[in-house]
């Protein structure tokens, strides 16, 4: 199917998609121990009552039963080698079932593991995966790829790249978001629609998770920011449990009544997700055919990204400032730290220029080829894991580019490229494929011209090419090129002029590397500052400048408001000078100690795997216990790390690096504990359920459990009720911890919980999962933890009743 056809679907009216395939199949007979997929070769009546359905009920587009036909998925039923054919037999049963004017999406899942660094799957691996599925589903005859119910963006990122390296076909994809309205790594609606536009996703939304209503604010985040078309896709409400059944209370009536709501807050398409039904999307489609599409205003600001902030540039934003410390070019304690690989103190930079007002944080290692090849993801894995902004890759070596894109969560900065054809091609081919913004530089191989006019024309090039290629103008930069005045003054007007040429005849974003202007010149900070008040004026967006130096920040703050930049002054008003000189104060041992015992606090909080255990053996070496270590250092990071995570301080991916890091110092000091019996608090015996093949969610509550000092037997996925009850009693449990994803598989819960009463067993249940309520947990008379942080209070609070 052509993209421009399905862009004129969308202008002309709201599109339907189908809804729920899981729960229909649920109650057409599909047992919890059996692969939903496998019905495409051995129930294929059953999948194409399933389609009809939905055609009948007047949906545009039907999804293929593939949401779990990766060979990931599929191996943990014993069918990882029926890959192709599963998905090709899904396409086909959906073309047959379909009518003419329908379309058929292949529907593409997660994975169902996390990627590196929160798990151990790579971001190549998952990109296979996901290729190996979605060329089976388009190499038989798939109108569109619908990539649905991601929860990490960067999964999302390895999916969408693998569809398009495979063919040019519409791509529609949507998250999965939480009540407190972000992802399960953290992401928020800007963020998600800002990364998955930028890697030219033809329509974002979300699905699952909740009902229509908190669909309705996620959809008016995402217009906020982008006027790309969306999709919503939301459950018929929550499961309920009643008379032993889950069921979804949103009538078919009740869901139609919200389908103006949806299109009004910018849905181009509509579907159903868990609990929907042929009859809930009948009457949605007649609610829908009265509507018109959204038109939405056109963006123009443009925007960077990290996994969970997105950050606005343009006219009407105030300055956005990119901290350029980070570049070993005449810092030799710098130098020295990136040549031996210490990313901690590339860690500690990055998170001392944003406490320092730095909006996005510039990486240059200043390394030879292969070097940086080989050391640009770890030191972006670690910048990524301490702060939350955006980082822009500063490189001109395109394989280490490449692999810091791979590892990049969300839509850096590529600094940079050139006018030279060579280099434009392969720099703008990888922006695009990664999904990055560009920065151009107005040089070419004959050098930096002189006049701001032969600037300017290497800049149109630029820009011309990098439209040409796809690549959106709001995701375009250019460098004028800062020249010393000390050896080229008569030039300094030439690179503002240039400026003032490419914002009037481009309208694309400029940045400046503001302090060159000064190198080799006495006073420099003087000559900086005057010359970064008059780049401001000449239309200058972003300068990128040491943070530190205090005497910028009254010239930027005073700009904006000059320029209208910043409304009623709120951030003149806000700021103060937060970086004060350091001084230098003699401390006394004492002192010292503390110190040191707030170091290893504060690398465990970073979750900086690398330096916690030379930074604990300071702490043995002087004499401090390993029994106060735990106490004083890994017990309060950890309690502060939860508290970070329930003020979204921390998001999914901090609290998991601060979990595993203090699991290590525990690793260390274990044999200088064995020498006396180890107390723990109490044994928490902890599976998912019979059927469920999730684990994601069990794995983050086991390890901040055993952190917390518990005792953990993790008896992993679907397994049996009376399996978790005989380990509970051979292994003398204090309480037991059910996970479950799925309505199905929810009901094991109940299981469990009848056989310990019949047996009169007594031991307290914990349960929680994605579709797992405080009000299920009532009813089975267990025990509800919404997440890990929950989940240690809780089990806290149990074990001390019991004592």
């Amino acid at each position: 199917m052509e993209k421009s056809h399905l862009k004129k679907m969308l202008r002309e009216k709201v599109l339907m998609f189908d809804g729920a395939m899981g729960t229909m199949l649920q109650k057409m007979g599909l047992k919890t121990s059996q692969c939903p997929e496998i019905y495409n070769l051995e129930n294929k009546e059953v999948i194409k009552s399933i389609h009809k359905g939905y055609i009948e009920a007047g949906c545009d587009i039907i999804q293929t039963n593939t949401f779990g036909g990766n060979r990931i998925k599929l191996s943990q039923y014993g069918f990882g080698d029926k890959v192709e054919e599963i998905n090709r037999q899904a396409v086909a049963l959906a073309k047959e079932t379909a009518k003419e004017g329908n379309l058929v999406a292949g529907d593409i899942g997660p994975i169902g593991k996390l990627l590196y660094p929160l798990g151990e799957l790579t971001f190549e691996e998952a990109y296979e995966i996901f290729f190996q599925q979605a060329k089976a589903l388009i190499e038989a005859g798939a109108d569109l790829i619908n990539i649905e119910t991601m929860s990490d963006i960067k999964e999302a990122k390895a999916a969408v790249m693998a569809v398009k390296d495979i063919a040019d076909i519409p791509i529609v994809c949507s998250m999965t978001f939480q009540e407190n309205m972000r992802t399960l790594t953290g992401s928020d609606p800007k963020t998600v629609v800002t990364v998955l536009e930028a890697l030219g996703v033809d329509v974002i939304g979300a699905n699952c998770g909740f009902g229509p209503d908190m669909m309705i604010k996620i959809l008016k985040e995402m217009c906020d920011v982008s006027d790309r078309p969306l999709i919503v896709q939301p459950n018929a409400g929550l499961p309920k449990l009643v008379e032993g059944t889950s069921i979804y209370d949103l009538s078919p009536e009740k869901m139609a009544n919200y389908v103006e709501d949806l299109v009004l807050s910018g849905a181009n398409i509509v579907g159903g997700c868990c609990g929907t039904t042929p009859e809930h999307l009948k009457l949605m489609v007649e609610a829908a055919s009265s509507i018109k599409p959204l038109q939405k205003k056109k963006i123009s600001f443009s925007k960077l990204a990290s996994r969970t902030t997105t950050f606005l540039i343009g006219e009407e934003f105030p300055t956005a400032v990119i901290g350029g410390y980070i570049n070993p070019t005449g810092k030799k304690q710098l130098m020295k730290a990136i040549r031996e690989g210490n990313t901690s103190v590339l860690c500690e930079e990055a998170v001392k220029q944003v406490n320092a007002g730095a909006h996005i944080i510039d990486v240059n290692l200043g390394l030879s080829a292969e070097e940086e090849k080989n050391f640009i993801t770890r030191a972006l894995t670690s910048i990524q894991r301490v702060i939350h902004q955006p980082l822009s890759i500063d490189t001109v070596n395109y394989d280490a580019m490449e692999e810091g894109l791979k590892v990049y969560d969300g839509k850096p900065l590529l600094n940079s490229t050139n006018g030279e054809d060579e280099t434009l091609q392969r720099v703008i081919k990888l922006a695009k494929k990664y999904g990055a913004a560009v920065v151009g530089l107005t040089l070419e191989d004959k050098g930096i011209p002189e006049k701001a006019e032969d600037r300017f024309k290497i800049a149109e090039k630029i820009v011309t090419t990098a439209v040409n290629e796809g690549i959106r103008r709001e995701d375009i930069y250019i460098d004028t090129l800062v020249l010393t005045a000390g050896a080229q003054q008569s030039l300094a007007m030439e690179c503002l002029k240039a400026i003032r040429l490419v914002k009037k005849e481009l309208g694309v974003k400029t940045l400046l590397g503001v302090e060159n202007i000064s190198h080799g010149l006495p006073n420099r900070r003087h000559l900086n500052d005057t010359f970064l008040a008059m780049a401001l004026e000449a239309g200058l967006d972003i300068p990128i400048l040491n943070p530190y130096h205090s005497s910028n920040w009254p010239i930027i703050r005073s700009s904006d408001v000059l320029m209208n930049k910043d409304k009623n002054a709120q951030f003149f008003i806000q700021w103060a000078d937060k970086v004060p000189e350091a001084k230098s104060v003699a401390k006394t041992e004492e002192a010292k100690r503390v110190d040191e015992v707030t170091q290893l606090i504060e690398i465990i909080l970073e979750g900086d795997q690398e330096t916690v255990i030379p930074q604990v053996e300071v702490l043995l070496t002087n004499s401090i216990s390993p029994e106060e270590i735990i106490n004083r250092c890994v017990t309060p990071a950890l309690e502060e790390a939860g508290e970070n995570y329930e003020k979204q301080i921390y998001f999914l991916p901090q609290l998991l690096m601060a979990a595993e890091t203090a699991q290590k110092v525990f690793q260390h000091l274990k044999p200088l504990l064995q020498q006396k019996e180890v107390d723990h608090i109490g044994t928490f015996v902890i599976a998912t359920v019979k059927g469920d093949i999730h684990d994601i969610g069990k794995n983050i509550v086991s390890i901040m459990l055993q952190n917390h000092g518990y005792r953990v037997i993790d008896l992993g996925k679907d397994v049996e009720a009376e399996v978790i009850i005989e380990t509970a009693i051979k292994e003398k449990a204090d309480i037991i911890g059910l996970s479950a994803l799925m309505t199905t598989t929810m009901q094991e819960m109940k299981s469990v919980m009848e056989i310990l009463k019949a047996r009169n067993l007594s031991i307290p249940v914990m349960v929680g999962g994605a579709v797992v309520t405080q009000h299920y947990a009532e009813m089975i008379d267990a025990h509800y933890a919404e997440d890990a942080i929950q989940a240690v209070r809780l089990a806290r609070k149990l074990t001390k009743t019991l004592s």
